[in-house]
């Protein structure tokens, strides 16, 4: 990528949006799983001036957390549950979506 930082984003939209995390597995063809994942992390927070306090997980920050089951690395497509969804997703300390 010649040192140019990309960040995830989708115009995935109304009946659409269902196949938004779609979006990972498709740049995961060309890019690396941990570049698509700062893409969606640090690489978006810096973006919006929010660098420590968003992508990250540390005290004081927003922490959202995605729980899937398996290694996002080796197989960036646990990320996306069969149905297009995210496995489990903790948001401010509560569970808002999918099971643990």
């Amino acid at each position: 990528m010649a040192g140019v930082k990309l960040c995830y984003g989708t115009d995935c939209l109304g009946g659409m949006q269902r196949h938004q995390l779609r979006e990972f597995t498709i740049r995961a063809q060309v890019q690396p799983a941990i570049e698509v994942i700062r893409a969606a992390t640090v690489n978006a927070a810096e973006l919006l001036g929010q660098t420590g306090r968003l992508g990250v997980i540390a005290e004081g920050a927003h922490a959202d957390l995605v729980v899937v089951d398996g290694d996002p690395l080796a197989d960036i497509s646990v990320l996306v549950s069969a149905n297009g969804t995210q496995p489990a997703v903790i948001q401010a300390g509560r569970v808002v979506s999918g099971t643990l």
